[in-house]
């Protein structure tokens, strides 16, 4: 692993993905955040300070293993390839458990599976509760590994994306994962017609 993508302050890298500049955060217990892909190096870097602040793992430089292989993992994800990160540790310190059950319930999604945002409210035993699960999943701190971006809206919508490019880099992250988004193709399309 090039060491070069390591940021100077402990429990950060920042690096390039198929799909651009990735960022991503760490302390002691896991995961505490992950930047989506951004054009540049520097525009990941300023994104991960903002949401992340200095809030990492101080003292030691070096990453542990599992952040070596959640970086190996992205990348393969970027280009294409079935990733479970289902076992990916995260810090989720600070966060309640309304959002709790919301991540729980969606880490429990597979590659290329969806649901809506009532469906992954009712998995997570909070059914009903649609709006407050999107408010949730908006204020996802590691997606990706939360796949927030496979949750739609009613009717197979797209929905919302808080990362940055929006909707059109949800879209982009399902059609990597072979989920056909928007409406159904006409029938005569379907047949050639």
């Amino acid at each position: 692993m090039d060491p070069s993508i390591f940021h100077p302050l402990p429990g950060r890298a920042v690096f390039e993905t198929a799909l651009g500049f990735m960022a991503l955060a760490w302390s002691k217990t896991g995961l505490v955040r992950l930047c989506l892909p951004e054009k540049t190096r520097d525009a990941a870097e300023r994104r991960l300070l903002r949401l992340a602040g200095q809030a990492t793992a101080a003292g030691d430089h070096t990453p542990p293993p599992w952040i070596t292989a959640l970086i190996a993992d992205i990348r393969r994800y970027a280009d294409g390839e079935d990733v479970d990160f289902s076992d990916v540790p995260v810090d989720l310190a600070g966060i309640d458990d309304f959002r709790r059950d919301i991540y729980a319930a969606a880490r429990n999604l597979h590659y290329g599976e969806t649901t809506t945002y009532g469906g992954l409210a009712e998995k997570a035993g909070r059914k009903g509760l649609f709006r407050e699960t999107g408010s949730a999943l908006g204020a996802n701190p590691i997606p990706l590994v939360i796949p927030c971006h496979r949750i739609l809206a009613a009717g197979g919508k797209i929905g919302g994306f808080s990362a940055t490019g929006g909707s059109n880099m949800k879209e982009k992250m399902l059609v990597l994962e072979g989920v056909r988004v928007g409406p159904p193709p006409s029938t005569q399309a379907s047949f050639g017609f």
